[in-house]
């Protein structure tokens, strides 16, 4: 008997297109600037997306209600298919579907037959901005654009909530999101308010009180998990410590597998660990070291991020020695250890004793190189 066998070829949902758009205000220069939409495109890379532009601009200032001026907001608009016009709520935007395909006129039944243009790319579905902006100033760009609008900040939450796998880290995370869109919440829904089940309480009152609860549940949750952790770091305060701390990206973890021959996760990705590792160094010395390595940081790192993750970064507070890893081959390298010494300021860790170490310098010219030993009292490896 001959059976017929049917199958379906499964195709893989189209990538998320995305232009990117910054502000160059007086006190950035123009190296700072590219090197921050360089990782800005990085970061969007990291979620997945293709980044089919970007669009910069020279202001004094962001511009309060659009971001960007009158003119450059057309010419974005144009790119996105908006209308470039902020308008009311009540306007209609065209919906993904049908940017993607087709065009209002070729829907008319009097159109005429077209050959479809293959050459034509689908329209940028998202547009980013390498800063925070307000509630307000995405809505508007949404209605403008005809897009998703996402800033630098909700890109680094999506990024951390991809990434996190312990339970301490979600919890982290979550608290985090959650106060990030409580305000988005509440302005884009002010202006519609419906009755809810609750005698007078309205849909918007019902969302910030789920809010409320669930950050209050998540923090009690995560005080448990930190007395556990606070216990674990006491039971070591006679041991050794050192904590590899740093940008994202600039090999910490792959420095701890070299130290101490543990299978820590290591790509080539921003934010590819967010939960802190102890191991021991490797062959083990006496008096015996552990090593930690600790959640990167970078530039702008929403300030909610940092306060859900002090008790990861209590590591790096409670050491013997930080180890300041460093990508020695981007040219951005001292404004990373600025941000990185900041953070590290901000929970009190200033006072711990701390060497550099430049890494990838295989990657470094050797006249590089030199003006680097000449600077910097340094070690210099090879991840």
């Amino acid at each position: 008997m001959i059976r017929a066998t049917s199958s379906i070829m499964e195709t893989k949902p189209p990538v998320p297109r995305a232009i990117l758009v910054g502000i160059q205000v007086p006190s950035v220069d123009d190296v700072a600037h590219a090197a921050s939409i360089e990782e800005l495109r990085r970061l969007v890379k990291t979620l997945g997306y293709e980044v089919v532009g970007t669009m910069s601009q020279k202001r004094d200032a962001i511009d309060g209600g659009t971001v960007l001026g009158k003119g450059r907001l057309a010419e974005l608009a144009a790119i996105t298919g908006g209308t470039g016009i902020v308008g009311s709520m009540a306007i209609l935007q065209k919906s993904k579907a049908r940017e993607r395909f087709e065009d209002a006129d070729e829907k008319r039944p009097d159109a005429p037959p077209t050959e479809p243009d293959l050459q034509a790319p689908p329209k940028p579905e998202f547009v980013i901005v390498d800063h925070e902006i307000s509630p307000s100033q995405a809505r508007n760009l949404e209605r403008a654009t005809g897009a998703q609008v996402l800033d630098r900040t909700g890109v680094i939450m999506e990024i951390f909530h991809r990434h996190a796998h312990s339970r301490e880290a979600k919890l982290q995370v979550e608290i985090a999101r959650l106060k990030y869109v409580a305000p988005r919440l509440r302005e884009s829904s002010a202006g519609e308010r419906r009755q809810g089940s609750g005698a007078g309480e309205s849909d918007l009152d019902l969302d910030r009180r789920k809010i409320r609860d669930r950050l209050a549940e998540l923090k009690e949750q995560l005080e448990d998990i930190q007395r556990d952790n606070d216990q674990r770091r006491s039971a070591r305060s006679d041991q050794l410590r050192v904590a590899l701390v740093g940008y994202t990206n600039a090999g910490k973890s792959s420095l701890m597998r070299a130290l101490t021959g543990s299978e820590v996760l290591v790509e080539d990705k921003l934010f590819a660990t967010l939960d802190t590792t102890v191991r021991a160094l490797k062959p083990e010395t006496k008096p015996r070291v552990l090593v930690s390595d600790t959640v990167g940081f970078i530039k702008k790192l929403p300030h909610d991020l940092v306060a859900s993750f002090r008790s990861t970064l209590a590591e790096a507070l409670e050491a013997s020695l930080l180890l300041f890893v460093v990508d020695a081959s981007d040219p951005t390298y001292e404004s990373q250890l600025e941000v990185s010494s900041n953070v590290l300021h901000e929970i009190g860790a200033e006072i711990v004793p701390s060497r550099l170490l430049l890494n990838k310098i295989d990657r470094v010219s050797e006249a590089d190189r030199a003006a680097l030993r000449a600077k910097h009292y340094v070690f210099a490896i090879a991840l």
